[in-house]
């Protein structure tokens, strides 16, 4: 390899003289590409907060919220939420999904991603947890949320009796 000094009045082709790849120590990744599939960033809140939801319409638990900025607009999201779940009355449902921004990434008639039953059985916690992989097709940054509902005359607690719970985003090179 030949080394060519520079004068203080020439320039260098930065496209198509310089090669390889900036060291870790320098600031650079020490990657040369993001193959798809390769884990770009990971965000995650954890809580021990607890939220009653008594609604029958989706309502956002405030602490189980996450921001995360894609860097390409091929980039998925793998959001998780892990929590736990009482209800307060028996023979009652309660639904869970994740939203971003405002849009409800739940399906089905319910537009839901999980569903706890309890049965005869009021005042005994389940392990709840809801994931999806989403295509936002952003490089602005976009929030997800867990949200919650009941039937009617129901009522939930998300996240009590002491549960430490967490919603993480994972960004994933499309």
């Amino acid at each position: 390899m030949a080394i060519t000094r520079i004068g203080p009045n020439q320039s260098i082709n930065l496209a198509s003289n310089i090669t390889g790849t900036l060291p870790t120590g320098n600031g650079g990744t020490g990657a040369t590409s993001f193959a798809p599939g390769k884990v770009l960033q990971v965000k995650q809140v954890t809580s021990s907060s607890n939220q009653t939801v008594t609604a029958t319409s989706y309502t956002a638990i405030t602490f189980f919220s996450v921001a995360i900025t894609p860097s390409a607009t091929s980039s998925k999201i793998l959001i998780s939420c892990t929590t736990g779940v009482r209800n307060t009355t028996a023979d009652k449902s309660n639904y869970l999904t994740l939203y971003r921004d405002s849009t409800n990434l739940g399906t089905g008639a319910t537009s839901s991603l999980s569903f706890i039953y309890p049965g005869a059985e009021d005042d005994i916690w389940f392990n709840a947890h809801v994931s999806i992989l989403d295509s936002p097709s952003t490089t602005s940054e976009v929030t997800y949320k867990l949200y919650s509902k009941t039937d009617s005359s129901g009522g939930c607690y998300v996240n009590g009796n002491g549960q430490l719970g967490n919603i993480t985003a994972i960004e994933v090179a499309g």
